[in-house]
C-alpha cells in the first residue's frame, strides 16, 4: 500500500471518529467570531446613551458609584470599565452574569432589556468548550474531548492538503479543486465542494486549532515556554492576561486614607493618552484607611490603546492607593516571549489579533469546516454503505452502443 493510500485511509478514519465533535466546534466557532460585538448590538438599549445636551458635564467616577449604590443597593461590583466614547455607558460588573450600565451624564443605572444574546452566547461557548457538558468533572471530559478532536481536525486540514495535490499539474487537473464547478451527481458534487472548500480554508483552520492547543493541553501551553527559551514559572503555564509578581508598597502612616479612584484614573489618562478602554479592578471592600487589619493592595487599571499592537494587547498599571504613584506598569512588551506567545495565539485563535478582518477570516474559516465535515461523512457514508453499480453485461454495453451510433447516422 503506498503512502498517499495510507495516509487517505488515516485521514477517512480520524473524520469519521472525530467529524460530530468538529462540526459543533466549527458551527459554534462560526457563531463566536462576533460574539462581543453581537452581545453590544444587542444590548445597545442600556449600553449607548444619548447625548441631549453636549454641555452636559460627565460625573466622576465616584459619583457613578454613589448612584449605583442608591439605585441598585445590592449590587457588588468587581470592575468598572470606561470607554472612550462619549456615547457609552460606564460599566460595572459584578462577575459574567450582572453587569449594571450609569450614564456618565445623568447616573441613572440601566441594564439590558433582554439579556437572550449574552445567554445564547454562554450556551454557544459551553458547546464549543465542552461539548455542552456541566459540572466540573463533566466540563472536564468534555474538554478533553474537543482538545483531541481540535488536534485531529489540523491533522485533517494537514494531510488534506496533501491529498489535494493533484498528480498532475495542469489546469485541467486543478480547476476542479480550487474552484466550484457544475456536476451530473451528488457524490462529485461532494467532492468537488471537499476539495474547493479545503484548499481555500485549510490554511487558516491549521491556524485555528495550532491556537487552540495551549487553551485545551498544559502541555501545549508549556512547550511555548521550551520553544521560546523562556524559564516556566512555578506555578505552570500562564496566559498573556495573568498577573505578574505581586506588587508591595510602603505601608502608610496610621490615620492616612486612600486617594480618589478619580485622581487615579487621571494619572493613568497621562500616561496613556490614546486609551481606548480602561478597566478598573475594585478591592473587596470600600476605602478603607491605612491602620486596617487587612494589608492594603495596589489599585489595578487595565488599559486597551488605540495603538495597541497586537490589537488586542493591553497594559497593566498597579497604583498605590494612597500616595496615588504608579508601582509598576507591565505592557505586552514587558512580557516574557512566552507570554507574548500566549497573547498572540489566544487572539488568533478567535480572529480578534487582526480586528474585524480577523474574525470575518476566522468565521469563514470555521463555516467552511462545517461544509468540510458534512462532505467528507457524505463521501464516508457512499465508500462504506452506498453499495456499487452493477456492471452491465457486455452485451448490453455493445447493442446499446451501436443503437448509439444508429441514431447518430439518421
Amino acid at each position: 500500500m503506498s503512502f498517499r493510500k495510507i495516509l487517505f485511509w488515516a485521514h477517512l478514519v480520524a473524520g469519521v471518529i472525530a467529524g460530530l465533535a468538529i462540526a459543533i466546534m466549527c458551527f459554534t466557532g462560526t457563531i463566536l467570531a462576533f460574539e462581543k460585538e453581537l452581545i453590544a448590538w444587542a444590548e445597545r438599549d442600556a449600553r449607548v446613551i444619548s447625548l441631549t445636551d453636549a454641555g452636559t458635564p460627565r460625573l466622576s467616577v465616584e459619583e457613578l458609584q454613589r448612584k449605583l449604590r442608591e439605585a441598585r443597593p445590592e449590587a457588588r461590583p468587581q470592575t468598572i470599565v470606561l470607554q472612550n466614547d462619549p456615547t457609552a455607558a460606564v460599566a460595572f460588573s459584578a462577575g459574567r452574569t450582572s453587569t449594571f450600565y450609569v450614564n456618565p451624564l445623568s447616573g441613572d443605572v440601566r441594564q439590558p432589556a433582554s439579556i437572550a444574546m449574552a445567554t445564547f452566547m454562554q450556551t454557544m461557548v459551553s458547546w464549543h468548550r465542552y461539548l455542552g457538558l456541566g459540572g466540573e468533572v463533566s466540563r472536564a471530559r468534555g474538554k478533553l474531548i474537543t482538545g483531541v478532536c481540535n488536534l485531529a481536525f489540523c491533522v485533517l486540514a494537514l494531510t488534506g492538503l496533501y491529498l489535494w495535490t493533484p498528480r498532475t499539474w495542469s489546469w485541467r487537473a486543478l480547476r476542479p479543486a480550487v474552484w466550484f464547478t457544475q456536476n451530473q451527481t451528488s457524490k462529485a458534487r461532494d467532492w468537488n465542494w471537499h476539495n474547493v472548500v479545503g484548499f481555500w480554508c485549510a490554511p487558516v483552520l491549521i491556524v485555528l486549532t495550532l491556537t487552540a492547543m495551549p487553551i485545551s493541553f498544559r502541555w501545549a501551553g508549556a512547550m511555548l515556554y521550551t520553544l521560546t527559551g523562556t524559564e516556566m514559572p512555578a506555578s505552570g503555564p500562564q496566559s498573556s492576561g495573568a498577573p505578574g509578581a505581586p506588587v508591595t508598597f510602603p505601608t502608610p502612616a496610621p490615620g492616612i486614607r486612600a486617594v480618589s479612584i478619580d485622581s487615579l484614573l487621571a494619572t493613568v489618562q497621562q500616561q496613556a493618552s490614546d486609551w481606548q478602554t480602561i478597566t478598573i479592578r475594585l478591592p473587596g471592600g470600600p476605602a478603607r484607611a491605612a491602620d486596617a487589619t487587612t494589608p492594603p493592595q495596589p489599585t489595578i487599571f487595565t488599559v486597551r490603546e488605540t495603538s495597541s499592537w497586537p490589537r488586542t494587547a493591553t497594559t497593566t498599571f498597579s497604583l498605590d492607593p494612597f500616595a496615588g504613584t504608579v508601582l509598576k506598569r507591565e505592557g505586552y512588551q514587558d512580557l516574557p516571549a512566552a507570554r507574548q506567545a500566549r497573547a498572540w495565539t489566544r487572539f488568533l485563535h478567535t480572529g480578534e489579533a487582526l480586528g474585524w478582518i480577523g474574525q470575518l477570516v476566522a468565521g469563514i474559516a470555521s463555516a467552511g469546516g462545517l461544509v468540510l465535515t458534512w462532505t467528507g461523512l457524505a463521501l464516508a457514508w457512499r465508500r462504506f454503505f452506498g453499495g456499487r453499480t452493477p456492471k452491465r453485461p457486455a452485451s448490453i454495453t455493445a447493442s446499446g452502443k451501436r443503437a448509439t451510433q444508429a441514431v447518430g447516422t439518421q
